[in-house]
Formats: C-alpha cells, sequence, structure tokens
C-alpha cells in the first residue's frame, strides 16, 4: 500500500490508546480541568493521551522527535511525530462531542502520515502519503474520501470556527465579505471542517490561528483526498500558522477574499 504502512498501523494504535482515555473522561463529574498561560482550558485527559502517546512511541520507535501540544519537544532527527491529544478541549470539557485526538508524522519536514480521530462522533480520518485519504471504522473497513467538484463560489459550502479569531487577526471584514458570498456558512468548527472538506460534504474550510500540532495531520489528509492546504498568505500552513483548506478549484480565489484590505 504504501512504504509507511507500518507507520500508520501504528499511528491507528496509538488513536485507539488515546479513544480509550478520552471517552472514558469524557462528560466525568471528576475531571479536572486547568487553564494554561494562553488561557486556553487543558484537562487531565489531554495530559493523559499525550502521556499514554509518547509512552508507546519511546518504545515502538524511539529514534523519533516527539512534539505536543501538552509537553513540548523530545528527540530530534528527520522523523517528528506531532501530537495533538485533543483538539477541541473547549467542546470536551462542555460535553459537546466535537473533538478528536490529532497524530502525523513529518519526515524532512513533510508530513507523510495523519490519524484525525473522534470516537464520540464514531468517526476517524486517515491518510498516507500517496496512498489516499480514507475515512472508517478501522484500516480494513474504509472507504475512501474525495474532495467535491465545486468550482464556484455561490455553490460552496465554507465551515469555520471562530469569529473572534478573525476579528484578532484583523481579517473580519474580508472573512465575512467571503460568507456572503458562499452558497452556506456553518460553523462546524476544528478539526472536523477540515474534515468535511476532504470527503466533500463541505468545499472551503479556514483558521486563522493555528499551532503546528492543530494541523500537521489535517493537512495530509485533505490534500491525499485531492484538495489543497496552504496559510493564508499561500505558503505552507504549519510555517504560517493559519489554515485554509478547500477541495483546490476554489483555493486561489478564497485566499484572495481573505487578504487583508
Amino acid at each position: 500500500m504504501t512504504e509507511y504502512r507500518d507507520d500508520l498501523h501504528l499511528a491507528h494504535l496509538l488513536a485507539d490508546a488515546a479513544d480509550d482515555i478520552t471517552m472514558r473522561r469524557f462528560k466525568a463529574v471528576d475531571l479536572k480541568v486547568d487553564t494554561k498561560p494562553d488561557l486556553t482550558p487543558v484537562s487531565d485527559a489531554d495530559r493523559a493521551v499525550e502521556e499514554a502517546i509518547r509512552g508507546t512511541l519511546r518504545r515502538a520507535r524511539p529514534r523519533d522527535a516527539v512534539v505536543g501540544e501538552e509537553f513540548g519537544m523530545t528527540g530530534y532527527g528527520m522523523r517528528s511525530w506531532i501530537i495533538d491529544p485533543i483538539d477541541g478541549t473547549k467542546n470536551y470539557v462542555r460535553g459537546v462531542p466535537v473533538w478528536a485526538t490529532l497524530i502525523a508524522l513529518m519526515e524532512h519536514g513533510k508530513v507523510v502520515v495523519g490519524v484525525v480521530s473522534a470516537p464520540a462522533l464514531s468517526r476517524r480520518w486517515w491518510a498516507a502519503k500517496e496512498a489516499g485519504a480514507w475515512t472508517g471504522r478501522s484500516m480494513s473497513k474504509a472507504t475512501r474520501c474525495e474532495v467535491s467538484s465545486v468550482g464556484r463560489l455561490d455553490d460552496a459550502s465554507f465551515s469555520f470556527s471562530d469569529l473572534e479569531e478573525w476579528e484578532k487577526a484583523g481579517r473580519l471584514d474580508p472573512f465575512l465579505d467571503l460568507t456572503r458570498d458562499c452558497w452556506r456558512t456553518r460553523g462546524y468548527g476544528d478539526f472536523w471542517s477540515h474534515m468535511m472538506v476532504a470527503e466533500g460534504s463541505a468545499d472551503i474550510s479556514a483558521e486563522p490561528e493555528l499551532s503546528p500540532w492543530d494541523m500537521a495531520a489535517l493537512t495530509i489528509i485533505v490534500e491525499e483526498a485531492g484538495g489543497s492546504c496552504t496559510a493564508l498568505d499561500g505558503t505552507p500552513p504549519l510555517d504560517g500558522g493559519n489554515l485554509v483548506c478547500t477541495n483546490g478549484l476554489l483555493h486561489n480565489e478564497v485566499l484572495k477574499r481573505l487578504s487583508p484590505r
């Protein structure tokens, strides 16, 4: 299937372990939630998931580096695992089922494997370099993801996360103008917006401020599904700190619309 088959299989095992932890703690009455220095929440489940993933990687891939949202970077080398233990922690702590564990492998600075696991939605998406993007309950029970063929903004569905972030980024006016020109807008939010682009149920997704662990797994899935992922200025998203995903046909027009004026 791919030279990264073993790594993809390992990523699924990591996601299985993460799902077990997150589902056991989801809506738990004793869930402990703290506020990080950036004023975002972190739960005991976030930390437990990342610790579990790091423990498995130390045994299975001792030569690989790991970069995680909660515990930073350990190790070094040409291969790095990029981990977001719970993408959508604000949803998680409020009992909203839209959250996921994001797991990616980078090699020589390029994402080569990505898994997005959303157990409360009973959904998982994954991709490996040159092996396509897939969704399903397991690698053996999967359907291929393909982006839509919508070629006009007035036929397009646009999903986003948070108006406040667009205002902070100084791009609220172009963002609102883009929403008015699209057929439909919905705030599905976080990873889900981008996975909907990958499977063709949305055509555009965008977020103005993200960290590498928020994006790495998403980008390869959208790209292997036939879509495009860049930062708002058209550069690689992990360098730019923000993300625009489209079916490819709409990408240049969307970037033009979202440029500051």
